[in-house]
């Protein structure tokens, strides 16, 4: 594997020899990798190559431990390129060559057409464009924080730069003195759409200036040029060392093949047979390797590993959990809050790199992270009005060995972050979601910020666990458990203080004995007529229509669904048997609890009268309460609505 010794200037003639041949070879294994599958990117490929080649001799990395901890990184953000990646990676010893050529862009490979973590060597899934960035600066927080001293290089697109959040990941990185980040920009001046500057007109190098980084322009398809641009970055050699730094390498699309050169064609088109022939023969190989790879694909079992990628463990204390009486009227966020605060405490120690790590976006004292902040205040992160990054950042940061909670209004928790989030899903992370500000129940500040269509979303994103507790004391047990759990997790809250929720008995429900568990439904109040089954914050509501039924002589049971995946269909189906089934639910009627309930009863083939209570308009600006009545999710009308059901 070639390790070039940066103590020297400039390459010598040997290195670049080497360097050039070592190009040749991944030139050809992009050109045959594409015309293999039929599709590809093989034009930024080939532009982003010469920084690539000379990248992994540079950086430190071991191709037989990927997962190294005290590697460098490298993160491609413009994932497309996935053919000049995997080229690279093969020619340092990653992996053998065959697979990769016979596989990739295949269903049930490992080698995807973007770039995977399925593959050994990639850090990060990237390609929706603009997002990694904000991992690389996860990354290189991680190694600040845990006080590791090395590197994290970004390889991008100039397109990209049209993104706002790679804006916001530059903001993020002067911010937090990532000076251990580099991005390399391949600027060939192209995309789909044609000239970048008629697409979108923009000044990147000023606009990076703008940002306060550093900037290094150089030839990118000039090793030695690379080199002085690479080495001044690792050496500290640059302007202002405490500051990230951009390389922008000018580039040609399509380098080294003369007829695909400086054309947007090849963006995302792979060549036919016949130029791929031509394209060999233009570097000096075999034209007939192309039928010969071509016929052999056809009967190739795919067979390489997918490589294992999941976050760095964390091991923390969580705690005693904290009992609210029942005079203690809160809101579920300073529970919250509270919960978060005893979690630094007995993790984030001092001498230690911090174990649980806090994210918001100018919403401290809402989100209730005040505590957090003054109890461990390297491991608060204020990102700003930033949404888009925070949400990247606090995923890859999650992968890194950290407990990280992500923190803002619902709204801007999901609505608004749905894709990073998704993102983070496939990329395996470990992310706490915790949303406050969720439902009609934030009230006055109107329909903009009443997030009442969040579930659908969410549950499109595969194995994300959902929490909505129902009280102060829930929330409590609630994130402790979520402080073990090893996957992606989101819990919702409202924005009003709620009762303590008490047993018959005037208890506490949720007390000292009580045990979170995913997947079980809480049976609040035990009837024989028909369910209620709720969560969050209309529970109060519900819990006064259950009084005012009593009084009138109706028994019906009350189940809260805190957990709403894994949700309890046992609990579900029991009701149905019971009789009648009533949603309550402070979200979108076609898309909430309502639904699953439904689906629920399909599925195992039960029947039950159904009465689906929801969000069924966007609420107008008001109180909680005056805004429930409106879509009838108070106590009297949910008495009056199950008085028709059991009718």
């Amino acid at each position: 594997m070639l390790k070039i010794d940066l103590t020297q200037e400039r390459l010598s003639q040997e290195e670049i020899k080497t360097l050039e041949e070592m190009w040749r070879r991944a030139v050809r294994r992009i050109i045959l990798s594409t015309t293999l599958a039929g599709c590809g990117h093989p034009g930024g490929s080939l532009s982003s190559l010469h920084m690539l080649i000379l990248l992994y001799a540079l950086i430190e990395h071991d191709p037989k431990n990927p997962r190294l901890p005290e590697r460098d990184r490298v993160v491609i953000s413009h994932g497309h390129i996935s053919p000049g990646v995997y080229s690279v990676l093969c020619e340092y010893g990653y992996f053998p060559e065959e697979p990769f050529l016979m596989e990739f862009r295949r269903a049930g490979s490992a080698f995807g057409g973007h770039v995977e973590q399925s593959v050994p060597g990639v850090e990060w899934n990237t390609g929706n464009l603009g997002q990694g960035l904000s991992a690389a600066c996860g990354m290189a927080r991680a190694l600040k924080l845990k006080e590791i001293p090395r590197r994290v290089f970004c390889v991008m697109g100039d397109g990209e730069q049209q993104k706002g959040q790679v804006i916001e990941a530059r903001r993020f990185a002067v911010k937090f003195g990532l000076n251990n980040l580099c991005a390399l920009i391949d600027y060939n001046r192209l995309q789909i759409g044609g000239r970048i500057y008629r697409v979108m007109p923009q000044d990147i190098a000023h606009e990076i200036k703008a940002t306060f980084w550093n900037v290094i322009e150089a030839n990118g398809h000039d090793f030695n040029d690379l080199y002085q641009a690479l080495r001044r970055f690792i050496t500290g050699e640059v302007l202002c060392p405490e500051k990230p730094t951009a390389i922008l390498a000018q580039t040609t699309m399509g380098k080294g093949i003369s007829f695909m050169e400086d054309d947007e064609k090849w963006h995302g088109m792979a060549l036919p047979p016949d130029l791929a022939k031509k394209a060999l023969e233009e570097l000096g190989f075999d034209p007939s390797e192309v039928d010969v790879l071509l016929e052999k694909r056809k009967s190739y079992e795919i067979s390489f590993p997918a490589f294992p990628h999941e976050p760095e463990p964390v091991e923390v204390e969580t705690g005693e959990p904290i009992l609210y009486e029942p005079e203690v009227k809160t809101d579920c966020r300073s529970a919250y809050g509270k919960a978060l605060a005893s979690l630094a405490e007995l993790n984030n120690k001092p001498g230690s790199p911090p174990k649980v790590l806090g994210i918001t976006c100018d919403l401290e004292g809402s989100v209730k992270m005040t505590a957090f902040r003054k109890m461990s205040p390297e491991a608060f992160h204020e990102v700003g009005i930033q949404e888009h990054h925070a949400a990247t950042v606090a995923g890859a940061l999650s992968k890194e060995g950290f407990l990280t909670f992500f923190s803002t209004f619902g709204v801007f928790a999901v609505d608004e972050t749905i894709n990073q989030h998704r993102l983070n899903v496939l990329n395996e992370t470990a992310l706490k979601i915790v949303a406050t500000h969720c439902g009609l129940d934030v009230g006055e500040d109107g329909p903009t910020h009443q997030c009442v269509d969040y579930l659908g979303l969410l549950l499109n994103l595969i194995g994300l666990e959902i929490y909505f507790p129902a009280d102060p004391n829930q929330t409590d047990r609630i994130i402790r458990y979520v402080a073990k759990s090893k996957g992606n997790v989101f819990v919702g809250m409202g924005r009003s203080k709620l009762p303590v929720i008490l047993n018959e008995a005037g208890e506490p429900f949720f007390g000292k004995d009580y045990v979170f568990t995913p997947g079980k439904a809480d049976l609040l109040r035990q009837g024989k007529e028909a369910t209620i089954i709720a969560f969050g914050s209309v529970m109060p509501q519900v819990l006064s229509a259950w009084e005012k039924l009593k009084e009138e002589g109706i028994n019906i049971s009350i189940l809260n669904m805190a957990s709403l995946r894994p949700l309890d269909e046992e609990a579900i189906i029991k009701a149905a048997e019971q009789g009648p089934i009533m949603v309550v639910e402070d979200h979108v009627v076609e898309t909430g609890l309502g639904s699953l309930v439904a689906q629920t009863l399909a599925k195992h083939g039960k029947a039950a009268r159904l009465c689906l209570k929801g969000v069924k308009r966007y609420g107008t600006s008001g109180k909680p309460a005056d805004l429930y009545r409106e879509q009838g999710l108070d106590a009297d009308s949910i008495v009056k609505d199950m008085k028709e059901l059991l009718a």
